[in-house]
């Protein structure tokens, strides 16, 4: 009796342990599960952290809340109206979730600031970005560039401060002698980003077209709303492919 029980136990402790299920955005598979992206819990809640936790309670107490690197099972209200896995993800449900608790419900990335398309290239991995990457004047005017997902500079069209203090003293866009370093690393802060904006000849609509491409994307009206389709860092190739249509790309 006693070695049955052991086997029963056994059998029974992988359901233990919760994983993400339902509800995949801002995940990614290690090989073995799906696990939470840094990205996925880098924003602020726009509520309490607290209240978020009292809205959006944990699955399993032991596992707690979506963590970067980590599998357990998002909060259920963050995407459905059902009581247990597997359910349906609820459209409404997930879209107040983003708007109030993005991070308790890791879900993050789906947010506007790190809701946008990375370079087709990047010279890093975009997905295992950290948060000290994202603070690191040594990786912070790549990552704009390349993977400004990760980091939530989709609204920063390409062009971040590298060094994350300079806005606490503007006063140093005017300093002589300071010149050399706000140009490099106070950027934005200081007005020194270069133009944003491009010609007709590089990619922008020449009224020659009679229909285009669909957009691939769903968010292709906010990102052109923030210069996606006009955005030097972005090749005209990679508009046309997220966002023919809302940028007009022939």
């Amino acid at each position: 009796m006693i070695a049955l029980f052991s086997v029963l136990l056994a059998l029974l402790a992988p359901l233990a342990n919760a994983a993400i299920s339902g509800e995949l955005n801002c995940t990614t598979y290690n090989g073995t599960s799906f696990v939470y992206t840094p990205a996925a819990v880098a924003c602020s809640n726009a509520i309490s952290d607290s209240s978020c936790a009292v809205l959006y309670p944990a699955p399993d107490a032991t596992a707690g809340w979506p963590a970067a690197g980590t599998d357990a099972e998002r909060p259920l209200a963050c995407y459905t109206t059902a009581t247990a896995t597997p359910a349906a993800v609820v459209p409404d449900m997930r879209a107040a979730a983003l708007k109030n608790c993005a991070k308790t419900c890791g879900l993050c990335c789906k947010t506007d600031a790190y809701d946008c398309p990375n370079v087709q290239f990047p010279r890093l991995n975009c997905q295992t970005i950290t948060n000290a990457q994202c603070m690191s004047s040594q990786w912070r005017t790549i990552i704009a560039v390349d993977c400004p997902s990760a980091c939530g500079f989709c609204n920063q069209g390409g062009c971040v401060d590298a060094v994350v203090d300079c806005a606490n003293d503007r006063s140093v866009c005017g300093a002589v002698g300071m010149q050399d370093f706000v140009n490099t690393y106070c950027q934005r802060t200081c007005n020194r980003c270069a133009s944003s904006t491009t010609a007709a000849s590089s990619g922008t609509a020449t009224g020659t077209c009679t229909s285009y491409i669909a957009d691939s994307s769903t968010s292709c009206r906010s990102w052109a709303a923030n210069g996606f389709c006009t955005n030097t860092f972005y090749t005209v190739a990679q508009r046309r492919s997220y966002c023919a249509t809302s940028c007009r790309l022939c």
